[in-house]
């Protein structure tokens, strides 16, 4: 008894240890956003230990190096885009309105705070971050995916489509956001949100248009070209 009493009380000890490790991860990620907040996109270890109100000693005690600390925020910020995006994804029905909600939501999250954005794009060549920024945007395109094919499925259309244009879509919206960011925003996310809604808008209507042809439909006009 008195050894699984000793058991017990050590993986007890582990198990909050453990539960206080992560909490003060967390605390000093956010942290560290703070400080690309405040310092910019190129903010070192220095400026989020005084952001935190600790040592740099104290940063590595929970981090084993700078690249673990900025993978940690990278996640951190790929979370709070997604968290905007995917509830706005779900919860429009009208087909414009997907496109245009999905791309407003987007320059949204990226526009409230561009530095957090261009920490991400300054850190890309770190090893493990293009990866976040991939799974990111593929959450994203999996939520677009499964709506625009409930759509094409309600209207009696093939929804063989939805997957390859939820991508085609994500990847489009996230080049021009990175060239309104990396010009200071140009022109108004309203005015983007537009012109890239018409441009896409467009391309689904095509998809449409393309299901709503049966098969006996293009070969009766095949061979009436004949």
């Amino acid at each position: 008894m008195q050894q699984g009493s000793r058991k017990s009380n050590g993986d007890g000890r582990r198990s909050r240890w453990s539960a206080h490790r992560e909490q003060r991860r967390a605390v000093l990620v956010e942290a560290a956003v703070e400080a690309v907040l405040r310092y910019g996109p190129e903010v070192d270890m220095a400026q989020v230990a005084a952001v935190a109100g600790v040592s740099k000693p104290v940063l590595y005690r929970y981090f084993a190096d700078k690249a673990e600390l900025w993978l940690a925020v990278g996640e951190h910020v790929a979370q709070l885009v997604v968290a905007e995006i995917v509830p706005v994804v779900a919860r429009v029905r009208a087909e414009r309105e997907l496109v245009s909600a999905t791309i407003d939501a987007y320059l949204t999250a990226i526009g409230a705070n561009p530095d957090l954005y261009r920490f991400l794009v300054h850190q890309s060549g770190l090893p493990g971050m293009a990866h976040l920024v991939a799974n990111a945007a593929r959450t994203v395109a999996t939520e677009l995916a499964r709506a625009v094919g409930d759509r094409l499925r309600a209207l009696g259309l093939d929804a063989g489509p939805a997957e390859p244009w939820a991508y085609g879509m994500v990847g489009m919206v996230q080049s021009v956001g990175d060239w309104w960011i990396r010009h200071d925003r140009p022109i108004s996310r309203a005015a983007l949100t537009e012109y890239l809604t018409t441009l896409l808008w467009h391309g689904l209507e095509g998809v449409r248009a393309s299901a709503d042809l049966s098969p006996l439909h293009i070969q009766g006009d095949a061979r009436e070209r004949a």
